[in-house]
């Protein structure tokens, strides 16, 4: 009986010794194990050179540019002092596109788009009375529709939006008193007049089409009148007013094609107004336009016309155009 564990000496000669061939093998896989690891470590600092990684790579993400190059973009980075950077064409940096500049540049307009297609649904709200100055008033109305339904306040909201295109084009600041869906009724024509106030505007115009009988055609301008009384005070704007009118109405007939009212303003196109909120509480150079009848068939194809629109637009444009002296 054995009491070690070590295996029996084998014969002398035998090619059965188990101890010896596996002395043998594990000799061999640590040689070969130690002619690797160099290799081994070798490649794995190449890489980490290579990588830009080092010791804190966990710690600190990828390797950090220097403090002088940590502001510049892609294909600057290499620039030298008092060169001009290249920079990539796949790399080029964004840049904001400044407003056109034009005309209008520096000059600040506010458009008002007349009514508010809600407000046929909160006529409780917009019945309220506001004081306008001279007298009291309606906070707004609804205006009116053509026979067929198409509402004035769509068409006043379509035309101040092209009109907003046309005067940025021309390097103007836009203001609208209101936008579509914005707000569920009004403003209030007070309201309306302040917004052109507070934003220092350089001119104000109201986009409204009137709703009177069939047969009375053309489109007419509104003017303010020469009051003073509460909070109306339109004395310093009744001339520079009255020129923006007279601008918009040469530019607008020659546009569009349209001819001054046949009903009121004496074939001028010019109407003047003391009733008004929005004119009499401006204290910016203001007006209205009735673009057109939209109780009248004629003017009313005009009106819901998109094309017929866009001149109305551009012919409003270029009257505040040549009124701002571009």
């Amino acid at each position: 009986m054995r009491y070690d564990d070590s295996p029996p000496p084998p014969e002398s000669g035998s090619s059965a010794d188990p101890d010896r061939h596996w002395f043998t093998r594990r000799s061999t896989l640590v040689v070969g194990i130690a002619a690797l690891a160099p290799a081994c470590l070798a490649g794995w600092v190449l890489t980490q050179t290579l990588s830009g990684a080092g010791p804190d790579a966990s710690r600190s993400g990828p390797a950090a540019q220097p403090a002088s190059h940590s502001s510049l973009a892609p294909g600057q980075r290499d620039a030298k002092p008092g060169s001009t950077p290249s920079t990539s064409p796949t790399t080029s940096p964004t840049t904001t596109a400044a407003a056109p500049a034009g005309p209008l540049t520096g000059k600040t307009v506010v458009v008002d788009p007349g009514h508010n297609t809600g407000n046929f649904k909160h006529t409780d709200e917009i019945d309220q009375q506001v004081d306008i100055g001279t007298n009291r008033k309606e906070c707004d109305t609804t205006g009116t529709t053509t026979n067929s339904g198409y509402m004035e306040a769509e068409f006043t909201m379509d035309v101040s939006k092209r009109l907003r295109t046309a005067l940025e084009s021309q390097g103007a600041k836009v203001v609208l008193t209101h936008e579509t869906g914005a707000r569920a009724w009004g403003p209030c024509i007070t309201e309306r007049a302040r917004i052109g106030n507070e934003a220092n505007a350089d001119a104000v115009v109201s986009v409204h089409a009137d709703g009177v009988s069939a047969g009375n055609r053309g489109f007419h301008i509104i003017l303010p009148a020469k009051v003073k009384s509460g909070a109306a005070d339109t004395a310093k704007i009744v001339g520079p007013s009255r020129e923006l009118g007279e601008r918009i109405a040469g530019n607008f007939a020659r546009t569009t094609g349209s001819a001054p009212a046949n009903y009121l303003g004496g074939g001028t196109g010019l109407v003047v107004r003391d009733d008004l909120g929005g004119l009499n509480l401006s204290t910016r150079p203001k007006v209205f336009i009735e673009c057109g009848n939209m109780r009248d068939a004629k003017d009313a194809a005009q009106l819901t016309s998109p094309e017929w629109r866009q001149k109305a637009a551009q012919g409003i444009a270029d009257g505040i155009v040549g009124f701002l002296g571009g």
